[in-house]
């Protein structure tokens, strides 16, 4: 039986060097991207591949993924996480930071989407994760570009899903509330019905259920991990 593959961007700390190690102890071969360095390392160490390099670089992530087939040749799975674009009073922002967010919160999907959906169709299979955020319904005034531009990653997930089902590809993202990796803030806890953070590993098995085939009818979903943050329904 031929071993899966699980690819993770941005899997250098946090969510995704998590979401890398739960993807590893679950049978797959991990491949992790990440440019501090430290999701190369993670990589090797978990038995995979590891690449230093940025998402915002076309050349980067060609490279990526070019090193997976390699030395995989196949891709059945991809974890898109993303670093911390821009901040700041809405109307203060400026144009280069706007242009800046869509690269970190919505073209970074994209550009790593479109170098793998042809191998994922030739194979007939493959699931893709994003991480995103739970601001993406109730905008977050704290997250401005990371709102509005994740707003528009859970349209072109709809797209994607709805034009790639029939192939075999499923894509969906993943909502995080706020999670232990970071700082606790008491303004932030009183939000949270469930009266904590998330802790990481509670992130990484759903994602790891996303990649997975037990999720294999579940595709187009923004799957809230938030402890009961938002509202809406």
């Amino acid at each position: 039986m031929t071993q899966k593959t699980a690819l993770i961007i941005g899997g250098g700390s946090g969510i995704g060097a998590d979401a890398a190690r739960h993807l590893a102890a679950s049978g797959y071969r991990v491949g992790i991207m990440s440019s501090s360095g430290k999701g190369e390392a993670l990589g090797k160490e978990l038995g995979g591949i590891g690449f230093t390099g940025s998402n915002l670089n076309p050349d980067d992530l060609s490279a990526f993924i070019d090193l997976a087939m390699t030395e995989f040749g196949r891709i059945d799975g991809l974890v898109n996480g993303a670093g911390h674009g821009p901040k700041g009073d809405l109307m203060e922002i400026s144009d280069d930071d706007w242009h800046l967010g869509m690269d970190y919160y919505l073209l970074n999907v994209i550009r790593a989407v479109r170098l793998v959906q042809p191998i994922m169709e030739k194979q007939g299979s493959g699931s893709i994760v994003n991480v995103s955020t739970f601001a993406v319904f109730e905008p977050d005034p704290d997250f401005p570009t990371s709102a509005v531009f994740r707003a528009g990653l859970a349209g072109y997930t709809k797209l994607f899903s709805t034009k790639y089902a029939a192939a075999g590809l499923r894509m969906n993202n993943v909502l995080p509330g706020f999670i232990d990796s970071l700082p606790e803030k008491p303004d932030r806890l009183a939000r949270i019905p469930a009266g904590r953070y998330a802790k990481v590993d509670e992130l990484s098995k759903v994602i790891g259920f996303l990649i997975s085939d037990d999720s294999s009818y579940i595709t187009g979903q923004n799957i809230r991990v938030d402890g009961g943050l938002t509202h809406s329904v």
